[in-house]
């Protein structure tokens, strides 16, 4: 997996947060819900996603379409969605989302959307808010820094575009809306596991390479009230139990420098059962693509 810059200097600051020690671990459980975290996505379904579907590739074992809606905050959400001919119809379909500084059609990404059309899944790929071709204007990716309120609302934003995008598939025939899967990377799995916490009808989430405890980003003042009320909204640890007893599996690295596995464990550890996490003996750039992909492909044959 590639990793940008702001990621890379991302990861080297949440690095830097276990030097605090062990003492800093045992109190790592401790996330604010003094907000209303789980109604703070809900929206109105009512409003029209007012949709667009272009057919960009057309092949003989292919059709790939690229798609925009409407999302709630006025914001347009773009994708691809890519469908298999050798296939039955309705195809049960796997949401695959990026991580950070990247797009709906980064290679890692692309690689994936190959490995699951060939085993009959249809894909849905988006780009994060601000992202691609979302990208607007673009700040300093940064919880704690003087952007923290955008980087928040990138995260929070996604949410809310996941949401519309389960009512875009919907409305899609050649979708089967009873069988949606869930593969999020990084960033993507960090916001996907907020998303499937709030959304039901996501029957099978994959996080790959992500974690939680969000707050230990501000460091000496990770507890305090402030930092936990403000990454309330956007803490995977807030979010991750509601999606039992959906099968929850998680995918990451030994040596992660981005994302921590400390992090990583605190996360499966707030899940409720069933569950399962794989670890890879890998950096978080390096880790193997096709044995994660592999790994959330059984888990997709499996449970989807």
């Amino acid at each position: 997996m590639k990793s940008s810059k702001t990621v890379r200097n991302w990861g080297i600051a949440i690095v830097g947060l276990f030097l605090v020690g062990f003492a800093v671990f045992k109190m790592a459980n401790d996330t604010s819900e003094s907000l209303p975290v789980t109604s703070y996505y809900g929206y109105d379904r009512a409003i029209p996603l007012k949709d667009s579907v272009e057919k960009v590739i057309d092949t003989t074992e292919l059709t790939v379409l690229s798609v925009s809606f409407n999302s709630i905050h006025d914001k347009r959400v773009t994708g691809l969605l890519s469908l298999p001919k050798k296939s039955t119809t309705p195809s049960p379909v796997i949401i695959l989302m990026h991580g950070l500084g990247d797009h709906k059609a980064v290679d890692y990404v692309e690689y994936g959307n190959g490995f699951f059309l060939k085993n009959g899944f249809a894909v849905l790929r988006l780009d994060i808010s601000d992202h691609g071709d979302r990208e607007n204007v673009t700040y300093d990716f940064d919880l704690t820094g003087d952007y923290k309120y955008w980087t928040r609302n990138v995260i929070a934003q996604t949410v809310f575009d996941l949401r519309r995008a389960v009512d875009f598939i919907e409305t899609r025939k050649e979708l089967d809306s009873k069988r949606i899967g869930y593969y999020g990377i990084s960033l993507g799995g960090i916001i996907g596991t907020v998303f499937c916490g709030v959304e039901n009808r996501v029957k099978v989430p994959v996080i790959a390479l992500a974690g939680g405890q969000l707050n230990l980003l501000y460091k000496e003042k990770a507890f305090s009230r402030e930092a936990k009320d403000f990454m309330g909204i956007v803490e995977p640890l807030n979010f991750v139990k509601h999606i039992a007893p959906r099968p929850f599996l998680m995918l990451n690295a030994k040596n992660d420098e981005v994302v921590h596995p400390a992090m990583s464990k605190l996360l499966f550890n707030a899940a409720e059962e069933p569950k399962e996490m794989v670890w890879y003996d890998a950096k978080h750039k390096d880790a193997p693509i096709d044995r994660i992909y592999g790994d959330g492909l059984n888990w997709f044959k499996e449970y989807l």
